[in-house]
């Protein structure tokens, strides 16, 4: 194929032996341009992406031949979520994979103190419930009653391989638990918290199907929790990404001096709430882009050391 028939796309550079395991995570995170052949530079290999993420880098890359021209959709599980309501799509789409058994389109926005939305059914089973796989875990995800974004997949792997082994962690916002059962895997104690009573059933559930005995599930509001568990946790997680800015202050109060904060925020432009993070005792603080949103905004952590 000449170069003129190639296509520019971002991509991750994963060593040859991680290849799989982060090929399938970026399946389960929606992030693996499909309709491009991976490629190999030296002893790496070169993941094509549908979206600039952190660290990622610019490559060209050989289209399949014949790649059906299937409707925008983003994967969760065995659910495609499509961007219209195209029925004939959604049946090409249903039809291209044979994991799939829904495909569903969002009639409302993400809304309510629960952070859910609505779904019609467009082709296949009348569910909006599947089981997520990433990097060895099992997530039971019901879409209309819990929020899940599969596109953290590999922000969360992250934060796990920073993590020293014995660590105390609070997860502010759980849903049904795919940070807190990631970073399981490294800490001593995980409090997974959410103020969603589905959230926290399908929660336990999944500490159930993972054989996770760290895990604490409470149904709680996130601001109460200093009052129950003090200033005890070596790292905190707060993904709330349009209101944890509120949660800032309980955060500081569950984090230990010298602990870290990951706080993720939507924004549109760089340093947007160093000030709001600075108005508490900081000893570091760190921003990163995660993934792109939308045309003008970005999912962005702050990795906040706390001081004294």
């Amino acid at each position: 194929m000449d170069d003129e028939e190639r296509v520019r796309r971002w991509c991750r550079r994963v060593e040859k032996r991680r290849a799989e395991a982060e090929r399938q995570a970026l399946i389960a995170g929606g992030l693996l341009d499909r309709g491009v052949r991976p490629c190999a530079d030296g002893d790496d290999l070169l993941l094509p992406l549908v979206e600039r993420v952190e660290g990622a880098e610019e490559a060209m890359f050989k289209p399949f031949p014949h790649h059906e021209d299937l409707p925008r959709h983003e994967l969760v599980g065995g659910i495609a979520i499509m961007q219209e309501e195209d029925r004939a799509g959604a049946a090409r789409v249903l039809a291209s994979r044979p994991s799939l058994h829904t495909v569903l389109f969002p009639t409302s926005a993400v809304e309510g103190e629960f952070r859910t939305r609505e779904f019609l059914v467009l082709a296949g089973e009348e569910t909006t419930q599947t089981v997520v796989t990433e990097h060895g875990h099992h997530f039971v995800v019901d879409l209309a009653r819990a929020y899940f974004s599969a596109r953290l997949s590999t922000e969360r792997q992250r934060v796990c391989d920073e993590m020293t082994e014995g660590e105390r962690v609070v997860d502010m916002f759980a849903g049904v638990g795919p940070f807190a059962l990631t970073l399981a895997d490294r800490a001593s104690l995980v409090v997974a918290a959410d103020l969603n009573p589905a959230a926290v059933s399908l929660l336990c559930e999944n500490i159930r199907k993972n054989q996770k005995t760290n895990v604490i599930p409470v149904l709680a509001d996130a601001i109460h929790l200093p009052g129950v568990f003090g200033r005890t946790f070596d790292r905190v997680i707060m993904n709330l990404p349009m209101e944890s800015v509120q949660f800032l202050g309980a955060a500081f109060a569950l984090c230990r001096p010298g602990g870290t904060i990951h706080f993720y925020a939507l924004v549109d432009e760089e340093g947007k709430y160093l000030d709001a993070i600075r108005a508490f005792p900081v000893a570091e603080v760190r921003e990163r882009r995660v993934r792109s949103y939308s045309p003008a905004e970005w999912h962005a952590v702050y990795e906040i050391e706390v001081g004294g």
